[in-house]
């Protein structure tokens, strides 16, 4: 799907986890959507690790919508209560477009896509409806290079997004009408590509990235939305080269909580190969297990939403 067609051509120029991050304006702190991968699983899980429900099979998770209510699978918008699916039919509206579809607008109204790879010269960020995946406007043009939205701002006027080409590598915003490209990240740095999760507050932008360069394990990081004040959130034994076995990969695509006070996040344990769900306070405090999934299955990051805890 979407993560293969991404991942032949980012190969090239780094490594890279693409799953995208999270959109919310802020709010009460619900359910988490994640995905293990392998099984193609989609469940969700309330941040104490109970309630564990398996949602969908064979798909891939973005975000909730932002009264979470609907859970976002690219091409579909799945009702985790229900079971309800609506088809978006991107395929059959837009046959020149590989276009998934996982990012939220703050409003609900929209969805931001990654777009291309069917016809280079097309690869960019566009946005559709989200109730019937029609209204396609473009945003962003690379062609030849690779787009991923991430994350609209809390006031629905700008999109974070990963760019990736034979000449750049690095983390932007962009006004909704392609104007005020802005760099965020330095020159060099090798963050996990789709990742930018912009808070509730609208003041700090989210990421993984491995630092100081890809011999190590991720870390994770906040920069401010103008692109200053770059700095590692202080997590407990993230971090360490991946040729000691002691290393730890803290990451995927870290996203906030809807109230911004906490952050969910992967965590790869070098010895054993266990990845799993973690949250943490936003100063790197409170660190604590979500899932325990069984023998070495994958755990990505996925999207932390509004939806009302299980009672």
């Amino acid at each position: 799907m979407r993560k293969l067609v991404a991942l032949a051509f980012l190969a090239t120029i780094t490594t890279v986890v693409a799953i995208p991050a999270a959109a919310k304006p802020p709010g009460a702190n619900g359910k988490i959507v994640t995905s293990v991968e392998g099984d193609a699983q989609v469940y969700t899980v309330d941040p104490d690790g109970t309630n564990q429900q398996v949602v969908a099979i064979n798909g891939e998770p973005g975000q909730w919508s932002p009264d979470g209510t609907l859970i976002s699978l690219f091409d579909r918008l799945l009702n985790p209560d229900d079971g309800s699916i609506i088809d978006l039919n991107l395929s059959a509206q837009y046959p020149d477009l590989f276009l998934p579809c996982g990012v939220w607008s703050p409003d609900g109204a929209r969805l931001a896509c990654e777009g291309g790879f069917i016809d280079p010269s097309l690869q960019g960020v566009y946005t559709v409806r989200s109730s019937d995946g029609g209204d396609l406007q473009r945003v962003t043009s690379d062609p030849g290079g690779d787009d991923c939205p991430s994350d609209y701002s809390p006031n629905g006027k700008r999109l974070v997004f990963s760019r990736a080409d034979a000449t750049t590598y690095a983390l932007y915003t962009v006004k909704l009408d392609g104007s005020g490209l802005q760099q965020i990240t330095p020159p060099g740095m090798n963050f996990n590509f789709c990742n930018g999760s912009w808070s509730p507050q609208g003041n700090e932008i989210l990421f993984s990235a491995h630092v100081p360069d890809s011999a190590y394990a991720s870390t994770i990081w906040v920069v401010h939305s103008d692109g200053s004040g770059l700095r590692q959130i202080p997590i407990p034994a993230c971090g360490g080269l991946f040729s000691s076995s002691t290393f730890i990969g803290c990451g995927g695509a870290p996203s906030w909580s809807p109230d911004g006070t906490k952050i969910v996040f992967s965590r790869l344990v070098g010895a054993t190969g266990q990845r799993d769900l973690y949250t943490v306070n936003a100063d790197g405090s409170g660190l604590f297990q979500v899932t325990h999934t069984p023998d070495v299955a994958e755990d990505y990051a996925g999207d932390w939403g509004t939806h009302p805890l299980t009672k």
